[in-house]
């Protein structure tokens, strides 16, 4: 099954390290970032686990949990979060998905579907599409979904950057620009007529094509 952006999140039951979920009753009304990697115990993973573990007060303020996924057991997920707390100083403290069966990797088009077997005698090089980030919103669809290269680290500042951008744009008539930040100006999108836009953004914008049309960010 191939998935795409705002399609329903498929829901599971795994086991976790803060033990058993119902994926989309774990979710509740929060957004949500799943990201996975390919096997327990690798260099460019334990740097991302790290620095999401250092993020993570940031996604609470945006009312959005973190959990990961591996192809490996919980248990070695747990002796995995050792080495991360030493190396990157940062402790995990959110749910990392124990995937060997590889249930849920295959749900999420990760792995083909007609995938044999289990984590057991698999490498990184075997499980290397499993290197996949989603944002899911409080609607249990998906928002967001980018899949790396297994030597390339992810940018979770973008991930919060992105996660900014739909928060806001869900709540008003704007897209963001390339490269925006939190705090920058924003566009307001073409559906919005001049006369609507009076009403919206009372202070005036700037048109800069009579599609293109800047305005300062809403609060």
């Amino acid at each position: 099954m191939s998935l795409r952006i705002n399609d329903e999140a498929p829901n599971f039951n795994a086991e976790t390290t803060q033990g058993e979920i119902n994926f989309h009753d774990w979710l509740g009304d929060q957004w949500a970032v799943l990201f996975s990697h390919p096997k327990d115990f690798t260099p460019v993973c334990t740097t991302e686990l790290g620095y999401m573990a250092g993020l993570e007060s940031e996604f609470k303020k945006r009312n959005c949990k973190i959990i990961g996924l591996s192809i490996d057991p919980v248990e070695s997920h747990k002796e995995w979060a050792k080495d991360i707390e030493e190396t990157q100083g940062h402790a995990v403290n959110y749910p990392m998905i124990g995937d060997s069966q590889l249930e849920v990797a295959k749900l999420y088009n990760m792995l083909p579907a007609d995938e044999s077997g289990t984590s057991e005698g698999r490498t990184a090089m075997n499980n290397a599409t499993v290197r996949s980030v989603f944002i899911i919103g409080p609607d249990k669809k998906i928002k967001l979904m980018l899949t790396y290269p297994m030597t390339t680290g992810r940018n979770f500042d973008e991930i919060l950057r992105v996660l900014d951008s739909m928060q806001l744009t869900g709540k008003h008539k704007v897209a963001t620009p390339v490269n925006w930040k939190n705090g920058d100006d924003v566009i307001i999108i073409p559906a919005v007529s001049d006369e609507e836009a009076k009403k919206i953004f009372p202070d005036g914008w700037k048109t800069i094509k009579p599609y293109l049309r800047k305005v300062n960010q809403p609060k």
